[in-house]
């Protein structure tokens, strides 16, 4: 009788200690904002079916990358490792295993964020239905593939560190440095890379290609940044994916589906003021007006397809039909978003504070390469625009990349 009643006190125990070792409701529930505003199911979810399983695609110029699994099954996701190991894995870029990973993975910048935010990361993907979904290889060139090089890589580029509050600027500012350098890694997207995929510290979020698409200047240029946004334009953007100058397209369309439309109105806010607090990274590129014969050949080709919606000056329908005077993205140096909006069309994302869709049809088929360039030009050097010549040769190379 009395080992019955040991080893029923024993369960008890056991069964007690289990419990108190159950993450809080509160402590899952900001997991899961943190989660959202670092958009860790836009990489971490192939199948929709499955969020956080994994097994995404990431093309990178050294070759292909598939994310791993987030869920807590023990074989082939999280579920084994320790409070510790997706501590080191988040902040330092090393597996349990004690192997490197990518830089795809942003470690770069989530070594920023506190041990207290990234435990709460983990309790909430802990709070995730299992799913069994093995990683796969990446599809690396050589010699690339040597996990090994990453060691050289990591002390040439990464500098480990927890982001640093500065005392002379506000809370608001601060968060929003944290989530903007840190968390939401926005450089990953948004600042050039050097030869080995490093990030150009001294352009910090001067615009950068992504995937035949381009992330926009996010500092202070006046004509290609945020210069001439409000903090409460910016904030809107990323709240709805549009305000009165631009609408969310490509990569960043998906970012504000499953990350910013989703983050407090205090997070949003806080981005807004730490963006608008950024001077200039870089000079903006002199510019030489297209010559008259080629504005009249994009003019032909605006007045018959494009006038009935952005107007013959450009303005367009604020939220619905995107201005196009004074638009920085239209006037980036890099044409590579506009090409593939003109090319493939346009569907204006839907949010919450934004549910009203828009449709821009693709002219892939209809317009020819010399007249996808004449129109590119027009539209980025008229109502006083300023942006480099685009040639028929980048068209070609546009529309043959995939959307």
């Amino acid at each position: 009788m009395r080992t019955i009643l040991a080893v029923i006190a024993l369960c008890s125990a056991v069964a007690g200690l289990a419990r108190a070792a159950e993450p809080a409701p509160e402590l899952i529930a900001y997991g899961k904002a943190l989660v959202e505003a670092g958009d860790c199911a836009g990489c971490h979810t192939a199948d929709p079916a499955k969020p956080f399983a994994g097994g995404k695609r990431i093309d990178t110029p050294f070759g292909a990358i598939y994310t791993p699994n987030l869920t807590p099954d023990r074989d082939t996701g999280i579920g084994a490792w320790a409070d510790a190991d997706f501590t080191r894995a988040l902040r330092y870029g090393i597996a349990p295993d004690g192997s490197n990973y990518y830089p795809a993975f942003p470690y770069p910048y989530f070594t920023k964020m506190t041990k207290d935010d990234t435990l709460a990361i983990r309790a909430y993907l802990g709070s995730l239905a299992p799913v069994a979904s093995r990683n796969k290889p990446p599809e690396l060139r050589w010699p690339f593939g040597y996990r090994g090089l990453m060691r050289i890589w990591n002390a040439m580029y990464f500098k480990p560190g927890l982001f640093e509050p500065d005392q002379s600027q506000s809370a608001a500012w601060n968060r929003g440095g944290y989530l903007v350098t840190g968390l939401g890694h926005c450089g990953a997207c948004h600042t050039p890379k050097n030869y080995f995929g490093a990030d150009k510290q001294a352009q910090a979020l001067s615009g950068n290609e992504v995937g035949g698409w381009y992330a926009p200047r996010l500092d202070g240029a006046a004509r290609t940044g945020l210069k001439s946004w409000s903090a409460e334009e910016i904030a809107e953007y990323l709240e709805s994916g549009r305000n009165a100058r631009s609408h969310a397209g490509g990569p960043m369309a998906e970012v504000v589906v499953n990350s910013t439309a989703k983050m407090s109105d205090a997070d949003v806010r806080a981005i807004a003021v730490y963006l608008k607090s950024l001077p200039p990274a870089r000079r903006e590129t002199i510019v030489t007006p297209p010559e008259e014969a080629e504005m009249t050949a994009g003019q032909v080709v605006y007045a018959k397809l494009c006038v009935a919606c952005h107007e013959a000056d450009g303005s367009g329908a604020p939220r619905i039909y995107p201005p196009l005077p004074g638009n920085a993205l239209l006037q980036s140096v890099n044409p590579a978003s506009t090409l593939r909006i003109i090319l493939d069309g346009a569907h204006t994302v839907t949010t919450p504070r934004a549910p009203n869709t828009g449709e821009m049809p693709g002219y892939a088929k209809q317009l020819s390469d010399d007249e996808i360039a004449a129109v590119t030009n027009y539209i980025r050097n008229s109502w006083g625009n300023a942006a480099p010549l685009v040639t028929p040769a980048q068209v070609a190379k546009a529309r043959g990349q995939e959307p």
